[in-house]
């Protein structure tokens, strides 16, 4: 297996509004770092999985949205819980969705919250 991962960041704002969260219930700010793998079996005519640049213009265009936003603001996450794992599998609908022509294969998106917490979603494209 094959795997191309790309790293970007984005910073948010946003609250989680259970009990389940303790004092994160309240507005507070994250900075994700935020790692797009995209695996294959096998390389391409050019011998890639994917081409980098496009790749990490992809990424880019699925975070400008988010980054330096407020995600209670939102509408599209009106009383959702973005969790870091609920925000993974965001990021990976988004951009499967603009790489589905280029990329076929396995595409895993992880947030990493701090040094010692990440999450990810991992699924076909």
């Amino acid at each position: 297996m094959y795997t191309v991962r790309i790293r970007k960041h984005m910073l948010i704002a946003h609250s989680l509004p259970s009990p389940a969260f303790g004092p994160a219930q309240g507005l507070h700010g994250a900075t994700y770092v935020v790692d797009a793998s995209f695996k294959g079996a096998q390389l391409d005519a050019n011998n890639i999985v994917i081409d980098i640049d496009l790749a990490s213009r992809m990424l880019e265009e699925v975070l400008q949205p988010l980054n330096y936003k407020n995600l209670d603001d939102l509408p599209e996450f009106a009383g959702k819980l973005t969790t870091t794992e609920f925000l993974a599998a965001h990021i990976h609908g988004r951009l499967a969705v603009r790489i589905q022509d280029q990329f076929k294969g396995e595409l895993e998106i992880t947030l990493g919250e701090s040094h010692v917490a990440w999450a990810s979603y991992t699924a076909p494209v």
